[in-house]
């Protein structure tokens, strides 16, 4: 499936894309010592409950840059809750791989990646939000077919 990069893998500045001017604005800067661990995006066409397109992390060996198609295949969703003030919502990041990878050319589904990588993953966005004010709270991850499923139901 396609997907769009927003923020690059490695960057410390999040950027999001405006869908009236269909152009992407430096949203924030992360506290220094944050970054994105792998590029950052969206699934077009999509909608979570936030509002915004669903999240998508692509766990690659490679950068992208905000506007960036890349062709990926679902490993799965860390599934969770945000809070911010008195507001929760769901807000899940599918985990994709990239299909011109050589390194995780092999993987096919979130059990195929060290556990170690998911709770990196996890800590990362539970960090930023923190620093914002937001409280994410993890729930049962889905593999490669649950989340696909979940994509198309």
């Amino acid at each position: 499936m396609d997907i769009i990069i927003e923020t690059p893998k490695g960057s410390r500045q999040k950027y999001t894309y405006e869908k009236e001017s269909k152009l992407f604005r430096l949203k924030k800067v992360l506290a220094p010592g944050l970054v994105f661990p792998y590029d950052f995006g969206f699934i077009p066409g999509t909608k979570g409950e936030d509002g915004d397109p669903l999240d998508i992390l692509v766990i690659s060996e490679y950068h992208g840059f905000p506007g960036c198609i890349m062709d990926v295949r679902i490993a799965g969703c860390l599934q969770a809750t945000q809070t911010a003030g008195k507001h929760t919502y769901r807000n899940d990041r599918y985990i994709g791989i990239l299909e011109q990878s050589s390194v995780f050319e092999n993987i096919a589904t979130l059990s195929d990646l060290p556990d170690t990588l998911i709770d990196s993953i996890k800590l990362f966005f539970s960090t930023y939000l923190q620093a914002e004010g937001k409280l994410v709270q993890w729930e049962t991850d889905l593999n490669a077919r649950q989340a696909v499923e979940k994509l198309t139901s």
